[in-house]
């Protein structure tokens, strides 16, 4: 996997890269200290894979992410940062990044979710998961899945969202296009009432569907 690593920390980004040549499935193949450079590295080098700090000024990471998936949407993207903010990881994984890291974790476990994004799944830190699961405690309840009216194929999809699957990977599960899935999910999010795919995916545990339900 080639990894462009995208952090405005100079000590970061050299732990970052001693962190990957200690494992031989990357390669990391640039670097960039502000956002405006990352876009174009991004650009320049087509990464497999992504390594992107949340918090930078001017351009945002979010802002980055955007970019990157529009230029290349087949790039994993995933987020590391200090930022556990419910609002940050909801529009991060809305924007279709891969993963959400806190920089807090353990080398080995970074390495072990890495490897994890690298097989078609959405990795989170364990304590971004618990934000995620309480978002509904605040404003609108989500829907009983009997209220829910999804169609028998938002359901399959819904049921692989709620196995960690990312767009690409549930379209070959189900022998349908990319673009497809796009719309199931934009469905499921309307349906639901949620606001990102990770909102849906907690849901659809708590309801049962993950695991194959249909």
């Amino acid at each position: 996997m080639r990894v462009l690593i995208i952090d405005d920390h100079p000590l970061f980004r050299k732990g970052a890269r001693q962190l990957f040549e200690m494992d031989s499935r990357f390669t990391v193949v640039g670097e960039a200290d502000n956002g405006e450079t990352g876009i174009a590295e991004a650009a320049r080098l087509a990464p497999d894979l992504v390594l992107l700090d949340l918090n930078m000024k001017p351009v945002t990471g979010i802002d980055v992410l955007r970019r990157i998936k529009e230029d290349n949407a087949d790039a994993m993207v995933v987020m590391l940062t200090v930022s556990d903010h419910g609002e940050d990881i909801a529009r991060a994984i809305q924007l279709g990044a891969d993963g959400y890291l806190l920089k807090d974790m353990e080398p080995e476990d970074l390495l072990e979710k890495l490897g994890q994004v690298t097989q078609g799944q959405i990795v989170m830190d364990d304590s971004v998961a618990n934000l995620l699961a309480n978002l509904w405690k605040k404003g609108e309840q989500p829907l009983l899945p009997e209220d829910a009216n999804l169609t028998e194929r938002e359901s399959e999809t819904l049921s692989l969202l709620a196995e960690g699957l990312n767009n690409k990977r549930i379209a070959q599960r189900l022998d349908i296009s990319d673009g497809t899935v796009k719309v199931h999910i934009k469905n499921i999010l309307r349906k639901l009432k949620v606001r990102s795919r990770l909102e849906a995916a907690v849901w659809a545990i708590n309801n049962g569907f993950a695991g194959g339900r249909s």
